[in-house]
């Protein structure tokens, strides 16, 4: 089977359509990596990448663990698919038990779905389900929040509020609302971790928006506890905690979406864990099996989970589900990658380097055309605004650190940084330097 190991170029590029690509001019000037080892990815001529942004926010634990590698390779000779309708077999089982013992305190229960959209639209519908079962069927309208990314199901993408992301879809979901971002550079520029301005007053705007809805229809508020995608947009003090006060004060379910930021990437399981905030539902993805084969899932705390219980036995608590739900695969790689975390100490090895992260973006401050740089946990971003009537450089930059031997994303104004929790300190300095470089080269 050595035909399979790709190593080469493709000697056609047409056929695959790439997800949120600009796909002409990407195969005009195309860029593979072909193989993968810890912090490197290694392009087909052999080139060394340095991944500071751990695949996609996923590979927390570096590239091709050996531990995840054997477990997947295991399990794809012993059960290669089972259905989880009305079927079940032991990993999926046994992932769940040990996921939940590190979940937050009373989250003992998991949905498991196939990637972060579907456990966005899994959480949407636990929510409607979850009221309509109380005997408030009424409570069907969904608060996301502007700049948030939910995935790209129809649920997810209804409460999102990334512009360019809806414009071809039509109304989505009708009964939608908005909260406000947080960002707010002209007080919070240059914040390190949370920023200080703001919080109360951008978490109050749900009670207008809850008051102009009426209470009584509305069934959940969804949001990042930082927002990753639109540039890591880190919560100001105070903000998380109102929003709680204020969707128990009108009983609306709080769903954090912790695709990004579950599993380490704030140096706790959770994000919810870090920043000391619990939600009813947490959407995970991503780190759950460090990148290596497609899984999310949805937490439910127990509030929520009686109620879908208390349910008629002989009846589906919650009619929903998909064809790769708690797949062996997945659930085999899931459980290795959980070991990992564990026994290597990722999640504190994250916290204890976190002053370092912290230190070596902020050292980029006066680059020439930064505006703004924002951090927390293993998260960054740093903010180009236009320079001389041109767009910010941001996908410039990005385009040169990788041809420099480093791997980072541009988001709209911003390069977006999340390595994997294993890099060390002198990686730490290469990407920052490779930045700084690549900053002045333009």
């Amino acid at each position: 089977m050595n035909d399979l190991a790709f190593d080469t170029t493709p000697n056609s590029l047409e056929a695959y359509w790439m997800p949120f690509t600009p796909n002409r001019a990407w195969k005009r000037d195309p860029r593979f990596v072909s193989r993968a080892q810890g912090m490197h990815y290694v392009t087909p001529d052999g080139r060394q990448i340095l991944d500071a942004i751990a695949g996609l926010w996923c590979v927390n634990a570096g590239h091709c663990h050996p531990r995840i590698v054997e477990a997947i390779r295991h399990q794809a000779g012993q059960l290669d698919y089972a259905s989880s309708f009305g079927l079940g077999h032991p990993a999926a089982f046994e992932y769940a038990n040990r996921l939940t013992e590190m979940a937050p305190d009373g989250f003992n229960r998991v949905f498991f779905a196939g990637s972060g959209s579907e456990a966005v639209d899994t959480a949407l519908k636990l929510a409607l389900a979850h009221h309509a079962i109380r005997g408030e069927g009424q409570r069907v309208k969904l608060i996301g929040r502007q700049r948030s990314y939910h995935g790209v199901g129809f649920g997810g993408l209804s409460v999102a509020g990334i512009g360019a992301q809806r414009k071809h879809y039509g109304p989505l979901l009708p009964g939608t609302s908005h909260l406000p971002h947080t960002h707010d550079p002209a007080r919070n520029a240059f914040s390190r971790g949370r920023p200080e301005h703001g919080g109360i007053a951008f978490a109050e705007a749900l009670e207008g928006i809850i008051q102009a809805q009426d209470p009584s229809t509305i069934a959940a508020v969804i949001v990042e506890p930082v927002a990753g995608s639109t540039g890591v947009l880190v919560p100001p003090v105070g903000y998380l905690e109102r929003l709680r006060e204020v969707c128990d004060r009108h009983n609306l379910l709080l769903i954090f979406d912790e695709v990004v930021t579950g599993f380490g990437r704030l140096g706790a399981p959770f994000g919810s864990q870090a920043l000391g905030v619990m939600p009813d539902l947490i959407c995970c993805a991503k780190g759950m099996t460090n990148g290596a084969v497609p899984m999310g899932g949805v937490l439910v705390n127990d509030r929520v989970a009686a109620g879908l219980m208390s349910q008629p036995e002989g009846m589906a608590e919650f009619m929903h589900g998909y064809t790769y739900s708690g797949h062996p695969l997945a659930a085999a790689a899931a459980l290795a990658t959980l070991q990992v975390y564990q026994e290597e100490g990722l999640f504190q090895r994250a916290a204890d380097i976190a002053g370092t992260w912290e230190d070596a973006v902020h050292s980029l401050h006066d680059v020439p055309g930064v505006t703004d740089i924002r951090n927390i946990g293993l998260l960054a971003a740093i903010e180009f605004g236009p320079q001389e009537d041109k767009p910010s450089p941001a996908r410039a930059i990005a385009a040169r650190c990788f041809d420099k031997g480093v791997l980072i994303r541009a988001a709209g104004d911003s390069l977006v940084l999340s390595p994997p929790l294993i890099v060390s300190t002198d990686q730490i300095n290469e990407i920052v330097e490779t930045i700084r470089w690549a900053a002045r080269a333009g």
